[in-house]
C-alpha cells in the first residue's frame, strides 16, 4: 500500500518547480542511480539540474519525503539533503567526466552569485552592456530590471544613445513579465552570455599578465620570463605573444609613425630611440623631414651615456601612446600575418 504524503511543509512542496524536483531527486537516491539518469540527458539538460543543485542548499526531510512518498521509508532514513558545488562536481565527474563537467562547474560558479541575476551584477557594466546592445530593448529592460539600480545605470551609460533611451521608454511601460519569459532570458544569458564569460575570462588572465610583463623594466621581464618558462613553458610562451614591445612599432606603417610623432614628447622619443635598435632607429628618422632628422639625432648624440632605466621608461611611454592611438582607431598595428591587421 502507497504510504500517504506528510502534510507538513505543504506551501515548500508547491512552490517547488520540476527542475527543483529534479535536483531534489537525483540527490537524493544516491550516486550510481544519478550516474545513469545524468547519462541520458543532453547537456542543456544537465546545466539547468546542475545549476539547481549546486545552489539547493538544505532542503527540510519532511519536503524530501512529500516528495518521493512512495519511498518515504527510504528518504527518511537519509535525512536532510545539502546541496553544494563540492558534491554536484563529485557526482557529475563520475557520470560525465572530468573534461566535461570543468565548463559545466565553471558555467555554474561564474561571476560570484547565487542566480543568475546575482551573477550579472558582478558583471563589468562595460561588458555586459557589449553583450546587450545586440538585444532588443524589451529584452534589455527585462535584463535590467532584475539588477541593481546603480549597476544598471553605468550599463546604461555605455550603451549607445538612441538605444538607451528606447530601453528607458521599455522600462516605463513594463508590464508583469511571463514566467516563461522570464526562464528563456535567464536561460539565455545562462547559456550564451555567463559561459562565454567565463572562458573570456579565462583568456583575459594571460592578457592582464602580458600586460604587466609590458611594464616591466627589461631586467625584471628578462628575469620573470625566464622564470616562468622553467615552471610552464606553454603559459610563458602565450604571455610573450600577447606582449607588445618597443620593436613591435616596426607592425606601424609610415602614415601611422607620422602620426606618432606628431603625438609624442619628442624629448622621450630622443630617450627611447637612443637604446632602440638601427631599425627602429630608421624607421622614426626616415618619416621625419630632414631637418627634424638631423635635431632628433644631434639630440641623442648629446645625451651622453644614459641609464637603461631611462631608455625602458621612455621605450614604455611611446608604446602607450601607440596603444592609445591605435586603440581610437587613428593608427593600425599589422599583425605578423600578411591577411591579418589588429587593433589594439
Amino acid at each position: 500500500m502507497a504510504v500517504a504524503p506528510p502534510k507538513d511543509n505543504k506551501e515548500d512542496f508547491r512552490k517547488m518547480g520540476g527542475p527543483q524536483k529534479a535536483a531534489m531527486f537525483l540527490m537524493a537516491i544516491g550516486e550510481e542511480n544519478a550516474i545513469k539518469l545524468f547519462a541520458l540527458m543532453d547537456d542543456d539538460e544537465i546545466r539547468e539540474i546542475s545549476n539547481i543543485m549546486s545552489s539547493l542548499g538544505q532542503v527540510n526531510a519532511d519536503v524530501v519525503e512529500r516528495l518521493f512518498h512512495d519511498f518515504a521509508d527510504q528518504v527518511s532514513a537519509s535525512g536532510a539533503l545539502v546541496g553544494n558545488y563540492d558534491s554536484t562536481e563529485r557526482l557529475l565527474v563520475k557520470a560525465l567526466g572530468k573534461n566535461r563537467v570543468d565548463g559545466i562547474m565553471e558555467e555554474i560558479r561564474g561571476p560570484a552569485g547565487r542566480t543568475t541575476w546575482d551573477k550579472l551584477g558582478n558583471v563589468s557594466e562595460e561588458i555586459l552592456a557589449n553583450f546587450l546592445k545586440n538585444e532588443y530593448p524589451q529584452t534589455i529592460a527585462v535584463v535590467l530590471s532584475k539588477i541593481r539600480p546603480e549597476h544598471a545605470a553605468r550599463v546604461l551609460m555605455n550603451l549607445p544613445e538612441d538605444m538607451t533611451v528606447e530601453v528607458i521608454l521599455r522600462m516605463l511601460s513594463m508590464e508583469t513579465v511571463k514566467k516563461d519569459v522570464m526562464d528563456g532570458i535567464e536561460k539565455t544569458l545562462r547559456m550564451e552570455f555567463m559561459s562565454n564569460l567565463a572562458k573570456r575570462q579565462a583568456t583575459d588572465s594571460f592578457e592582464m599578465i602580458a600586460e604587466i610583463f609590458n611594464n616591466f623594466d627589461r631586467t625584471a621581464e628578462g628575469k620573470f620570463m625566464g622564470k616562468l618558462e622553467e615552471r610552464n613553458a606553454e603559459s610563458a610562451e602565450k604571455v610573450r605573444a600577447l606582449m607588445f614591445t618597443f620593436e613591435d612599432l616596426l607592425k606601424i606603417n609610415g602614415a601611422g609613425i607620422q602620426v606618432l610623432l606628431r603625438t609624442v614628447d619628442k624629448t622621450k622619443l630622443g630617450m627611447a630611440l637612443k637604446g632602440a635598435s638601427d631599425s627602429i632607429k630608421e624607421l622614426f628618422l626616415s618619416n621625419m623631414s630632414e631637418r627634424a632628422g638631423k635635431i632628433m639625432r644631434e639630440e641623442m648624440e648629446g645625451m651622453g651615456p644614459v641609464r637603461i632605466k631611462d631608455v625602458d621608461e621612455a621605450q614604455m611611454y611611446v608604446v602607450g601612446v601607440a596603444k592609445e592611438l591605435a586603440g581610437k582607431g587613428e593608427i593600425m598595428i599589422s599583425s605578423d600575418s600578411p591577411d591579418e591587421q589588429l587593433v589594439y
